[in-house]
């Protein structure tokens, strides 16, 4: 297991493998508010055809990070670029403006409303006298949403009768029209069940293989390694590793998400209050599978 360091010669700080500038660069970047440390130390890169995965618990700083990304907060150290250019983002709509778009978990749509309307909500297509031209808009939406793999008979019905997994693709189809280049997904398998995340899971691979670089953030391991390039592991703000694909495994990547150390304590913690020997063992047994990585 081979960890990308800051430093490495392969990729420097604002060019790519491929010798151009990375997409989106953080080179050490930090953020408090007042006197607590949110994210600190935090390098990653995002290129155009790959996905790069943020993992992390809960308070582990994946919020704030994409925040900083999103153009909600600015950044207090380091370095963040865009192209090669130095950015500190006032608004989500000049992270937009560059080509940033964001994905939230609730994804902020009208159930009742139309998918038509809803893919074009804040954004309408006008026509003479400046009236809604909804013949194009339904068409520019069922064909887009044809190109991500969706085929709707009706893009009347309302968006809120679609599935979890097809509303975050609704969702990725607009951000792809609209001129993103980057893409950062927030949790989109957080609330589907097995089926319906391997939708989604699908999704982020078409729109990686239409030139986006796809920034996933997820708290599941067992999601973010059949469709991550880089991981990126966060824990109480801090890096706690980044990896390209072919120098990390599933279980070792597991195991420093919070598998092995927290499995060891808790097994010490089964032990000193005796008994529960059939539980210990199938901790170690799972400690086997995902060793503790230091």
């Amino acid at each position: 297991m081979t960890e990308i360091q800051a430093n490495q010669p392969v990729t420097d700080s604002t060019e790519a493998i491929t010798g151009g500038p990375h997409l989106i660069a953080l080179r050490d970047v930090g953020k408090h508010y007042g006197n607590v440390i949110a994210l600190s130390d935090v390098t990653m890169d995002v290129d155009s055809g790959r996905v790069t995965c943020v993992l992390g618990d809960n308070g582990a700083g994946k919020s704030t990070l994409i925040k900083i990304i999103a153009g909600l907060h600015k950044h207090d150290a380091g370095t963040f670029s865009i192209m090669g250019q130095d950015r500190h983002l006032t608004s989500p709509r000049e992270a937009l403006d560059s080509g940033i778009a964001a994905v939230y978990q609730d994804l902020a749509v009208v159930s009742l409303m139309p998918i038509w309307r809803n893919f074009f909500l804040g954004s309408e297509l006008r026509g003479k006298f400046g009236l809604l031209d909804v013949k194009k808009m339904k068409e520019v939406t069922k064909k887009e949403l044809l190109e991500m793999g969706i085929d709707l008979r009706d893009v009347e019905q309302p968006i809120g009768t679609l599935s979890g997994g097809e509303r975050q693709c609704v969702a990725i189809a607009r951000a792809v029209y609209f001129g993103a280049k980057a893409l950062i997904l927030d949790e989109p398998t957080a609330a589907l069940g097995v089926k319906q995340s391997g939708v989604v899971l699908k999704y982020i691979l078409r729109a990686r293989d239409r030139g986006l670089g796809v920034i996933f953030i997820t708290h599941n391991p067992h999601h973010a390694f059949p469709v991550g390039d880089r991981f990126l592991l966060l824990r109480r703000g801090k890096s706690i590793g980044y990896f390209e694909k072919d120098d990390i495994t599933l279980p070792e990547l597991t195991a420093m998400m919070a598998g092995g150390a927290e499995l060891e304590e808790l097994a010490h913690e089964l032990e000193e209050v005796g008994g529960q020997g059939a539980r210990i063992q199938e901790i170690r047994a799972a400690e086997v599978e995902a060793p503790i990585v230091h």
